[in-house]
């Protein structure tokens, strides 16, 4: 038996933003509109296309609240 550090094979590696990739798969925008969102690493958001709100990643999580987002226009 050997003893180490390495992660497990089938541990999920950390996609952009520290987020899992089968996470950001499902993530929608919280409005009406329920557009998937997309990453905007530089600015450490998730962006809805479809009404341009960022969401700010805060600590590798997610925070889908209107009230938290911005306008990027």
């Amino acid at each position: 038996m050997t003893t180490g550090s390495s992660p497990h094979p089938t541990d999920p590696q950390p996609g952009p933003l520290g987020l899992d990739p089968t996470l950001l798969e499902i993530l929608a925008c919280p409005d009406t509109h329920h557009s998937p969102l997309t990453v905007d690493e530089a600015a450490g958001e998730l962006v809805c296309p479809t009404c341009d709100r960022a969401f700010p990643v805060r600590d590798g999580i997610p925070v889908l609240l209107l009230d938290e987002a911005r306008r990027r226009s």
